[in-house]
């Protein structure tokens, strides 16, 4: 990722923390409209499950310039994932569902640069994530 990359995420980040709690909710609405069938995989409370995925966005949002660094966590986070019953297929659902909310937080903040920056590091986290999941 190109530091400009980084920096037009981190800076429309900021415009969406304080709407997290919001934004989680329409991620997940957003995310059991296009695949209901992933709800089941979702047991536990979702508001929290919410938090926990602001709190993770976060994160990796804050590191992105150190991206090596977060590496061995994406890692553990997809090959955690399995056993949840997370396939391949669902990453593309999930990356549309995230950009939608983006889109959606953020209204004309959300430019055709900022979404391919975000394009580009879901694209390159979830790889990841997959490539490890491929090794449980």
């Amino acid at each position: 990722m190109t530091p400009e990359q980084v920096a037009l995420i981190q800076t429309s980040w900021q415009k969406v923390v304080p709407i997290r709690e919001k934004a989680a909710e329409l991620f997940y609405g957003k995310l059991f409209e296009l695949d209901p069938a992933l709800k089941p995989l979702f047991k536990g409370d979702i508001k929290e499950q919410g938090r926990k995925l602001m709190m993770m966005l976060n994160t990796v949002v804050t590191n992105l310039e150190k991206l090596d660094s977060l590496v061995p966590a994406v890692q553990d986070l997809g090959k955690r994932h399995v056993a949840y019953g997370v396939k391949d297929a669902h990453y593309g659902t999930v990356g549309a569902a995230l950009l939608w909310t983006l889109g959606a937080g953020l209204g004309d903040a959300f430019t055709a640069d900022t979404e391919a920056a975000w394009t580009e590091a879901y694209t390159v986290l979830s790889t990841v994530m997959k490539d490890a999941a491929a090794t449980v």
